[in-house]
Formats: C-alpha cells, structure tokens, sequence
C-alpha cells in the first residue's frame, strides 16, 4: 500500500513558477515507478510526467516539455513537480500517482501515460495560473 498527499498548490500570474509535492506513506515506495497527472474543467484526466525509481529516467508530456520537471527524494519519500514558465492552460488539479515496479521492469513511455499503469493516487492539489 502506498499513500500519497500532493501539496503547495496555488494562484499565480502567467509566466511564474511553482513546485508541488507528493509526500508517500507505506513501503515499497522506493521500488514506485511515480507519475504526475492533471485534470482542467471539463476536461480528462491527462499525463504530465514520469519518473523511474531504477534509472531516473523521465518522460513529459509534449505540453510541458521544457518547462516542468520531475523529480524525487527517496530518503525523503517525496516526489516534486517543478513547473516554470507557467500557461493559463495549466490550471488544473494535478495529482500524484503511483506505478510499484519491484522488479524495476522498463515499461515503454505509452505505459506510463495511461492512467491504467498507476496502482494509487492522491486527492490533488488545486494550480490556477491567472493571465
């Protein structure tokens, strides 16, 4: 089992920066394959980023590629969401989510862009970009 909470959402103006984070409860968390996700109004749920725990390897979305970056803190059992140059298009709920991998298997970077891929999910934080 693995919890997640997301934090540090907000309001801010066009153009700033914000870094949300995932803080994960239960074991295994080490051994997660950890994914960003986001839901605008009226809108699917759509993939953000991802993270491998075994190599660290990322992928992005077209979208965000360039602006935001994914990161974590094993030790800390955190995951964070860097987001720069931010579009009122990125308002949205942004949740974290959670892929155990214990055997590290790399999975192709469609795998980890469905929704079906993550195991746990947190509640999501609230980012507003104003223009």
């Amino acid at each position: 089992q693995v919890q997640l909470v997301e934090s540090g959402g907000g309001l801010v103006q066009a153009g700033a920066s914000l870094r949300v984070s995932c803080a994960a409860s239960g074991h295994n968390f080490m051994y997660a394959d950890m994914g960003w996700f986001r839901q605008a109004p009226g809108k699917e749920r759509e993939f953000v980023a991802q993270i491998s725990w075994r190599t660290g390897r990322t992928y992005y979305a077209d979208s965000v590629k360039g602006r935001f970056t994914i990161s974590r803190n094993n030790a800390k059992n955190m995951v964070y969401l860097q987001m720069n140059s931010l579009k009122p298009e990125d308002t949205a709920v942004y949740y974290c989510a959670a892929d155990p991998n214990t055997l590290g298997t790399i999975y192709t970077d469609t795998y980890y862009s469905s929704e079906d891929a993550y195991d746990y999910w947190g509640q999501g934080t609230q980012v507003t970009v104003s223009s």
